[in-house]
């Protein structure tokens, strides 16, 4: 196994968060731009959770990950500058949030491009990691992110460890993350749209997040933990995601770091012979024919 984690550290500690603001509704339907309450709903954390976050990852002098979508930084800048002079990532997160797998590949591009557009205006400088939007690569993607000078994604599930992809443009670090450890599925609601139906408990989140850490991180594993502002931004989360990371620190054999970080040490500890090919499935073609 690849040497990966630096000095007496034996696993990775990452806490991101996904600034969607009112992007990731307007995805699902434009018309909610007129849904006030709405609205609102989603700004808290542009507003009121990014602060509020950025002040306890202060308290322990945690770097982080923030992804972006090019709307949000055109609508909120100083929150974006905000983020940025308090020494964390900016990662790119699309434009509009849409799903790209809905899109043809001048569309993908257009949304990569205004995207990187949007952030690079404000923080001065282009971004080197890409979430998807609702997580949700095609096949093309990883070529158009490393043709875009893109160094990692964090959008898949398919292990436990950083690895790198082989694309058309050199290889590309993939930061794996899972649906257990996102706050959506965990707190977000609406009545409309249907994003999320239940509100748990920050001591249930609390006990699922650690539980997973400390097994995840036994294995030499990474652990990364996806936020939204607008839900974890909110006072008791916050306090909870605190103790998340006292838990982490407590253990002393965490690397505790941004994913530009983690990517970069991917890209120079993982051997070429050990890159992998873009896992493009074939099996509904050789099962199911061309539709």
């Amino acid at each position: 196994m690849t040497d990966l984690w630096p000095g007496e550290t034996r696993a990775g500690f990452a806490l991101t968060f996904d600034v969607d603001a009112e992007s990731a509704i307007l995805a699902v339907d434009p018309r909610y731009a007129r849904r006030l309450t709405t609205m609102s709903h989603q700004a808290y954390g542009p507003k009121v959770g990014v602060p509020r976050i950025l002040r306890m990852l202060e308290r322990h002098g945690l770097r982080s990950t923030f992804f972006v979508p090019g709307l949000t930084a055109d609508r909120y800048p100083a929150t974006v500058e905000a983020i940025v002079a308090a020494g964390h990532e900016i990662g790119h997160h699309g434009y509009s949030h849409v799903q790209l797998h809905r899109l043809d590949e001048g569309e993908e591009r257009r949304e990569l491009e205004r995207g990187m557009s949007s952030l690079e205006r404000i923080t001065g400088t282009l971004p080197t990691g890409f979430r998807a939007p609702w997580w949700e690569l095609n096949d093309r993607t990883p070529d158009l992110l490393t043709e875009y000078g893109l160094r990692y994604d964090s959008s898949m599930m398919d292990d436990d460890r950083p690895y790198l992809l082989a694309t058309a443009h050199g290889p590309l670090a993939e930061l794996p993350v899972h649906w257990m450890l996102d706050d959506w599925e965990q707190y977000a609601f609406l009545p409309e749209p249907n994003v999320g139906t239940v509100i748990e408990s920050p001591a249930k989140v609390l006990d699922l997040w650690t539980s997973e850490l400390d097994a995840l991180a036994d294995e030499g594993g990474m652990f990364i933990v996806t936020a939204h502002p607008f839900l974890s931004g909110r006072p008791s989360r916050v306090a909870t995601l605190e103790r998340l990371v006292e838990h982490a620190s407590a253990r002393g054999d965490l690397w505790m770091a941004s994913l530009a970080e983690v990517a970069e040490r991917a890209h120079q500890t993982i051997a070429a012979g050990e890159q992998r090919a873009v896992p493009v499935c074939t099996i509904a073609e050789d099962v199911y024919g061309k539709r």
